[in-house]
């Protein structure tokens, strides 16, 4: 059994030694995205497994041991994690716990230590959680971000976000049901051992990866007839995981709507502009401000290939990241930049513009900047554009599933009317 060690403040460390030794576990987020994450950190020697529960039973557990004041994601993640740990599926001798912590305002910067403070409530104090960041914090001897391991990462976001938006555009119009998931569970498959074998994440191999991908989904036979568009925008955690918002694209697709979900590379270019936005509000060091221009012209370069990729094989591409950020002039502040900030009304406003008029914004209840910067926004948005037909849904422990689902087909009651009018018309 690997010894354990602390640091001056008395934290945990995860060592050299448990990571051979300890499995360690992290909370589900974007399915398609995070899967090919986990395979990239077992490459990198890391025993690592992805949780995928669900029920209502994981929001009780974090109701245990997490202040029901406290944001929604919170609740869930580490409840999720709390209740893998109880499952007795598990060593917990020989266990890790992973959260993301980004180190800004938003109060996710938090959840980690909100975990350890479950984990002493419940017993489990020697458990090590790591702290997955860009910023430097928590070190741990026994987990760290390398360059070549972030590259991976990276390359798997983008064939993630791929996949997702393919996948989106043809499984409404699927001729044979079931078509669409198998390509999403082929190419899960073969871009892991892509990756895994050191592969796929230079710029020349992820654009002929990315281009027999969108191939691969342009073969797939479909069947065009109108329907329902709908876009779905919020706060990260609940606008992808369907333990955060009750399996919304399942509902969705129930109700015969074709989604679009904007991807992650939006969100991480937001997240490196807004160190742009920051040395020309404040100023601040150029060697830093030349460096982060960099990582953003990387990324720029990423998002070219998927919209590439997507054009050259007839799907609607991507929107680029600065037509969002202009779409958002005079509406919001580039300076509002807490938890999503002004890139979700961008996004909504994006999506609008792009035929997807019909917009779920999902919010944890109490998140403040979601509220103002979703909720808050809806007026503004549809006096730009008056088609906008958005409603917020916020979600918590204590929001009926059934109220938040007839609050949506209320929207796509005004839905249904508008695309029966354009049928007719035309």
């Amino acid at each position: 059994m690997a010894k354990l060690v602390y640091d001056k403040d008395g934290r945990l460390l995860f060592t050299k030694e448990m990571k051979k030794e300890y499995t360690i576990l992290f909370p589900m987020m974007a399915k398609i995205h995070f899967n090919l994450m986990k395979n990239i950190f077992a490459q990198f020697g890391y025993k690592v497994e992805l949780l995928e529960t669900e029920g209502p039973e994981i929001a009780q557990v974090g109701l245990k041991y997490v202040h029901n004041d406290t944001c929604y994601p919170a609740i869930l993640t580490i409840g999720q994690l709390i209740h893998a740990v109880e499952s007795g599926k598990y060593d917990v001798n020989k266990i890790a716990l992973l959260l993301t912590q980004t180190g800004g305002g938003c109060r996710a910067s938090n959840y980690i230590h909100l975990l350890r403070k479950a984990l002493v409530k419940a017993g489990y104090d020697k458990i090590p959680v790591i702290s997955l960041n860009m910023s430097g914090m928590e070190k741990n001897p026994g987990f760290s971000i390398s360059i070549p391991l972030l590259r991976r990462l990276s390359a798997a976001g983008l064939y993630g976000d791929m996949i997702m938006s393919l996948a989106n555009q043809v499984q409404p119009y699927e001729v044979s049901e079931g078509d669409t998931d198998k390509m999403i569970a082929k190419w899960t498959k073969q871009l892991t051992i892509i990756l895994s074998s050191g592969y796929g994440f230079t710029r020349r191999e992820l654009a002929k990866y990315l281009d027999r991908i969108a191939e691969d989904f342009s073969r797939i036979e479909i069947k065009r007839v109108p329907k329902i568009k709908v876009g779905i925008v919020g706060e990260i955690y609940v606008k992808y995981a369907s333990l955060g918002n009750n399996n919304l694209e399942r509902f969705l697709k129930e109700q015969d709507c074709e989604i679009n979900v904007p991807g992650l590379i939006g969100f991480a270019m937001f997240k490196v502009d807004n160190r742009l936005e920051d040395y020309k509000l404040y100023g601040g060091s150029k060697l830093k401000y030349f460096v982060v221009k960099k990582l953003m012209d990387f990324l720029t370069d990423y998002e070219t290939l998927v919209i590439q990729s997507q054009t050259k094989f007839g799907f609607r591409p991507i929107t680029r990241y600065q037509h969002i950020k202009e779409l958002v002039k005079g509406v919001v502040g580039y300076g509002s930049k807490m938890g999503e900030g002004w890139l979700l009304t961008a996004e909504m406003l994006e999506l609008v513009e792009c035929g997807f008029e019909n917009i779920v914004c999902t919010q944890p209840f109490g998140c403040l900047p979601n509220h103002i910067n979703g909720k808050g926004m809806i007026r503004k948005i549809k006096e730009r554009d008056e088609r906008a037909n958005i409603v917020a849904i916020d979600y918590d422990p204590g929001a009926p599933r059934v109220n938040q689902e007839n609050r949506i087909k209320l929207m796509l009651a005004v839905a249904k009317e508008r695309l029966d009018e354009q049928t007719a018309a035309q």
